[in-house]
């Protein structure tokens, strides 16, 4: 941490920093009113003097806790910590002492409960007892835990920076006791300034307003007019129900204390937010010792140790009233959210954003404004998608393919596995239709348009990036470094090395012992890709059994839809199988990162969301690259097929393509994963959330403190909801970045996608709105300028996109066939026209002709030759069943189609990426005249402040201008 210039300024108020003292040792900065932090407040009678410094020196280890002087034994029976705190040191006492001991917890809890109903209102749990003092965190530990030491010295140390604590047992349970925290007003002036944090000082005046009222026509003005007769946009948000954000409308600059009357300062308790003032004692909780040694410092290490159970912000009240809003107004921030946010009626308005970043930070709120983002640049993808699969189902009837396919009633089709019989393809009527409504015309130019999406999706997310990082003073912010995590220390704590940004020594980890680590991490990593492959060879296994059994089932109508009956179970048992390896992946990433003891808890989160990417984004596509691109490959032709283990015939294309399987492949799995988070996400908490109401109002938990839900104070509430994800965000985004490359990287075959991803994201943003406001606490509000590793990942899928949908086209559809039959082989060719005409003939062209007396005994046809898939020359040809011209014409398209598919697209990406900024130009203008703006109006704020010095002083005043 850095001292300004302000620092040294002499300050009455401001007592100076304990951290870097021994933390046992004496002091005289501490007034008496921090010092205390009992359960039960002394009345101004029992307050006693302080101690003198030799008296403080022979204060035992049992009432260090509390640095309280002396007190005579009556009231220390009233001294509820210091005999809790001191149970670990006491050596055995006898049963008359314990009995004691109990009688007093007794008393206590009996004057505590007349206490704080005198002092504080049965639905407070926002201040301490004092009625004005904000409660700005909570700690939360065990009056069973071994760390009373490191506890004890935490807490004076954190009293030491200048912070208010009192302490109060929990109402649910008997064994936990809440620390509260309140950061008075010197104490966040001194780390707002050592943190940098920007803060309002005058309003803004845009440069765009005063040049608009200049040069407006008369034109313009009337059609403001218009537009205001015209009904309101309902996606909107009513600004007259959301409070007034002076954040989001004011110049702003970093704080000092020196400059103090430059800020607009209303009132003490409103200009530091809560957020923000939360965001300081997390802060000060990072850096506050517990022992002596030079990293011994830390909540994060404390809550690793079992020294606390959990360490949280509380929320600013309940997030229900008995009233209305509209009439009776928000009775807090967490209440005006859940009523303007995550209430699912309003599922069609935007996002409050401001209000998100102000109650949760700026992390979630980037979260949150990029799935909005998202979601409503998926409205033209779901729109165009729909226009494709509707154009299809139109074209469906009057396709000449399809029309083709129900009209073959005497061609005979090779059997399709070794228990079948030859049949009709005409069989496949329905089959062929079904398959038209994804490979039609409509699916290059859907290709196409998904690929330039994704690159419009992401570039104009780099400008709304900007535009909010503006709004919420995050242009000049840099992110602190992050500190050394307790694994790291205690891994590396021999070897230290001076860290070049802070100039202090910290542990350092050998180059060789970090590659041998990533070593073994990357191993791990393609052994478990490995198992995935394992997992979808089994699939395939799977399905080749179960083609027999259903080609040979005895119920007809199984018998007759064999194809349907094998994919959809083998989708079903490969979703299941994705599933239940996905919990395994979560417990491998954790033990792989872990494995390779990152130096920072950033580094950590980088590389633990890499794993799970990479685990779960290979464990979802596998089979669905399997299903696009090998099926039905192989398989040789009627007499020469391909076996695997010499026992299973491996699984062939339908005529009409492979491009179905892939779809209800896509389709099953995309709709039940979405389920399945969901459920997850939302349900999974509800029910532990509900248990742990069960369990309080059975008494399971508490005994005779325990209270009704409506009436436990708000660190009791929160205590019992459910915690933030220990990784943070990493699941949220994971969801969706795997929802985006399903979107995009098979969308050819798929076009419904986007409309489905559309869907569900609607419904993702209420949900997670709902459970962040009412079923989680409150998470740290953190600061980040960009959704951070996720942004690349993105645009990774966008480059794979453009290859997997090349080679969908070109391999699994029938597009590239059917475009080489038109132009070179169908009665079209000489012609000036191109039709459904042209393709007259293409299925008697793509079939080839088996004589089955070759592989098939006499009885199982009435026929001698039947036809099956694929390229290659009549029985009676000199070069039988060799591969004809056609199929090295099919071939060099499909080929040339890839190479200028990729080429042509990357092009168009690479040339709107060129096009579009990633800052707009209004908005460096704006900028650029702010900066302008800001030091003249803090050079003229100074020479006010200065005239108004000069005439306080009895000075001679004039009003030139120096």
């Amino acid at each position: 941490m850095h001292n300004s210039i302000s620092e040294t300024l002499k300050e009455k108020t401001l007592k100076p920093s304990r951290r870097s003292l021994p933390c046992l040792a004496p002091s005289q900065t501490h007034p008496l009113n921090l010092n205390h932090f009992l359960s039960v407040p002394l009345s101004p009678s029992e307050a006693k003097p302080e101690a003198p410094l030799g008296i403080t020196h022979s204060i035992s280890l049992s009432t260090s806790c509390s640095l309280l002087p002396p007190q005579p034994a009556e009231e220390s029976k009233d001294r509820y910590v210091e005999e809790s705190e001191s149970r670990a040191y006491e050596p055995p006492a006898n049963q008359s002492f314990l009995v004691q001991k109990h009688v007093t917890r007794a008393r206590l809890e009996a004057r505590s409960d007349s206490v704080q109903g005198k002092n504080r209102p049965k639905s407070s749990g926002l201040l301490l007892r004092d009625g004005k003092k904000r409660i700005d965190y909570i700690l939360v530990y065990k009056k069973s835990s071994l760390q009373v030491e490191k506890r004890c010295t935490f807490e004076k140390n954190l009293r030491a920076e200048g912070m208010v604590l009192e302490k109060e047992p929990s109402l649910t349970n008997n064994d936990i006791m809440f620390v509260k925290i309140h950061a008075p007003w010197d104490t966040l002036c001194k780390y707002a300034e050592q943190m940098n944090i920007r803060m309002p000082f005058r309003k803004k005046c845009f440069f765009t307003d005063w040049k608009s009222k200049n040069i407006r026509s008369r034109f313009q003005l009337r059609c403001a007019q218009i537009k205001s007769w015209l009904p309101r946009n309902p996606m909107k948000l009513d600004k007259a129900a959301l409070p007034d954000l002076q954040d989001t409308d004011c110049y702003t600059a970093p704080f000092t204390r020196a400059r103090m009357h430059h800020f607009t300062i209303n009132s003490r308790q409103s200009f530091f937010s809560n957020s923000t003032r939360s965001r300081i004692v997390h802060h000060v909780l990072q850096r506050t010792k517990y022992e002596d040694g030079k990293s011994k410092m830390g909540i994060n290490r404390l809550l690793g140790n079992g020294t606390y159970e959990a360490a949280f912000p509380p929320h600013e009240g309940g997030y229900k009233s008995r009233h209305p809003i509209k009439t009776h107004g928000a009775q807090n921030h967490r209440h005006l959210l859940y009523e303007r946010w995550a209430r699912w009626g309003i599922w069609y308005k935007y996002q409050p954003l401001d209000l998100i970043r102000r109650y949760f930070g700026e992390k979630i709120g980037l979260y949150f404004a990029w799935l909005g983002w998202y979601t409503g640049m998926l409205i033209p993808a779901a729109l165009v998608g729909l226009f494709v699969f509707l154009y299809g189902l139109f074209t469906m009837d009057s396709s000449q393919v399809s029309k083709e396919i129900c009209e073959a009633n005497t061609t005979i089709m090779c059997p399709m596995c070794e228990e079948c019989e030859p049949w009709t393809l005409s069989d496949s009527c329905v089959y062929a239709k079904v398959t038209h409504l994804f490979d039609n015309g409509g699916t290059v130019f859907f290709a196409i348009f998904m690929a330039i999406w994704a690159t419009v999706f992401l570039e104009f997310w780099k400008r709304r990036r900007a535009e909010l990082t503006y709004d919420w003073d995050l242009i000049d912010w840099e992110e602190e470094e992050d500190e050394l995590r307790p694994q790291f220390e205690a891994k590396y704590s021999r070897v230290e090395r001076v860290n070049p940004i802070s100039g202090k020594p910290e542990p350092f980890q050998p180059l060789t012992d970090k590659l041998s680590r990533l070593m073994v991490s990357v191993s791990g990593i393609f052994f478990m890709i490995s198992l995935v492959l394992t997992a979808v060879f089994a699939v395939v296994v799977f399905r080749l059994i179960a083609m027999e059994k259903f080609a040979s089932f005895d119920w007809e109508f199984v018998k007759k839809n064999w194809q349907f009956a094998t994919s959809g179970t083998g989708v079903c048992i490969n979703f299941v199988i994705i599933m239940s390896l996905n919990v395994v992946y979560e417990k491998v990433a954790y033990l792989l990162t872990n494995l390779e003891h990152p130096r920072t808890e950033s580094e950590w989160e980088n590389s633990f969301a890499l794993k799970m990417f990479l685990f779960q984004f290979v464990n979802l596509n596998s089979s669905t690259f399997y299903i696009a691109f090998f099926l039905g490959r192989f398989a040789g032709r009627p007499g020469k097929y391909n076996k695997l283990f010499n026992r299973w015939r491996l699984e062939e294309c339908h005529p009409s393509g492979c491009l179905i399987d892939l779809c209800l492949q896509m389709g099953v799995i995309m709709f039940f994963k979405q389920i399945w988070n969901n459920f997850m996400e939302l349900g999974y908490p509800l029910l532990q959330n509900w248990w742990s109401r069960r369990k309080m109002k059975q008494g399971g938990g508490g005994g005779p403190n325990a209270e009704t839900t409506a009436t436990l104070p708000q660190w009791d509430k929160d205590w019992n909801l459910q915690p933030m994800n220990a990784h943070g965000l990493v699941d949220e985004y994971l969801e969706m970045v795997l929802q985006f490359g399903f979107t995009t990287i098979f969308v050819a075959a798929f076009p419904l996608a986007p409309l489905l991803a559309l869907l569900n994201n609607i419904i993702e943003i209420r949900l997670d709105a709902y459970k962040f406001v009412t079923q989680w606490r409150r998470p740290m509000p953190a600061r980040a300028t960009d959704i951070g590793i996720w942004h690349g990942i993105l645009e990774g899928i966008g480059v794979l996109a453009v290859i997997t949908n090349a080679f969908v086209i070109a391999i699994t559809s029938d597009y590239i066939p059917r475009f080489v039959y038109a132009f070179k082989y169908g009665p079209c060719v000489d012609k000036g026209y191109r039709n459904e005409k042209c393709l007259r003939g293409y299925m008697n062209g793509s079939l080839s002709v088996f004589e089955m007396a070759e592989a098939y005994n006499s009885s199982q046809g009435q026929t001698r030759f039947c036809r099956y898939r694929d390229y290659r020359a009549p029985p009676w040809s000199p070069a039988p069943y060799d591969f004809t011209l056609q199929f090295w014409h099919v071939l060099a398209a499909r080929l040339a189609f890839i190479i200028v598919f990729e080429h042509l697209v990357y092009g168009i990406k690479s040339f709107i990426a060129y096009l579009i900024p990633d800052m707009p130009k209004g908005l460096c203008e704006r900028m650029r005249r702010e900066k302008y703006l800001m030091q003249e109006l803090m050079y003229e704020a100074e020479l006010t402040h200065l005239h108004k010095e000069k005439k306080k002083n009895g000075k001679r005043y004039h009003h030139e201008w120096p």
